[in-house]
């Protein structure tokens, strides 16, 4: 039984993901590493039970520093209310910030708002809107929900762990690892700087491809935003249906 295993020994604080990390003592493997997994299938099937009915899901992401009184919040709110009232589910790491926003419109219209958190060194709590509520332990597992049950993501302006989705969105779909999905960026202002030095240095560079760049939309409208959304399912929907005549005219040959 996983209830079984043998206490660890860690400074107080650390979370899940530093102990899993940590390079290995090679006494304690026995007593640590392999007792971990089950941990981990744990969260995982957690995670799968949880958001199973969830088939329109989007993501939203940005920084957990955005006071309530910020445009940016308002515009994340707007945005999920919108993404709510079209039937879309609202997924964000269930924090406080843009996290907060985004649940915030979606619960207050009504409609199904997901917070996936996750267990840090210093506190974060979880905002009161949320109409399912999930807390990991694991980054990697966490992540693998947000991409699982969203058709899109879409990148309020934010720091690392915002970048950290971004860029891991665009990796997935550049390597062709997920179907291709929307990845909106909201705040022209704020991506400028980063979005020209992809053009201006890594597409001059070499380092990456021009359609790369066609992988991201970027707009200041919440209603832009439900509606790249929006096309990109319709489109979806009509590929799926062209692949499967397909597929039936050849087996009827």
């Amino acid at each position: 039984m996983v209830d079984e295993q043998p206490p660890e020994k860690h400074m107080p604080g650390t979370t899940q993901d530093e102990q899993l990390l940590e390079s290995p003592r090679p006494d304690e493997f026995t007593r640590t590493d392999t007792w971990r997994v089950f941990r981990i299938m744990g969260e995982f099937v957690q995670g799968f039970e949880e958001l199973a009915t969830i088939t329109r899901g989007v993501a939203i992401f940005g920084s957990a520093r955005t006071p309530p009184d910020d445009p940016e919040y308002k515009a994340a709110q707007e945005t999920a209310a919108l993404l709510a009232h079209a039937g879309f589910a609202v997924i964000t790491g269930g924090g406080p910030g843009v996290m907060e926003a985004a649940n915030r419109g979606a619960f207050e219209a009504g409609g199904m708002s997901v917070g996936c958190n996750i267990e840090l060194p210093f506190e974060q709590k979880a905002n009161p809107y949320q109409t399912k509520s999930l807390t990991f332990k694991y980054f990697f597992v966490r992540k693998m929900m947000f991409v699982k049950y969203s058709q899109a993501f879409v990148i309020f302006p934010g720091g690392f762990g915002t970048l950290d989705e971004l860029f891991e969105a665009l990796t997935l779909i550049q390597t062709h690892k997920i179907r291709d999905f929307p990845v909106v960026m909201f705040g022209s202002r704020y991506w400028k700087g980063l979005l020209d030095w992809v053009r201006d240095v890594a597409l001059q560079e070499g380092k990456v491809a021009d359609h790369d760049l066609h992988l991201l939309h970027l707009t200041d409208s919440p209603a832009e935003v439900v509606q790249i959304i929006a096309d990109s399912q319709s489109a979806l929907r009509g590929l799926d249906k062209t692949v499967t005549n397909e597929y039936r005219a050849d087996t009827e040959r």
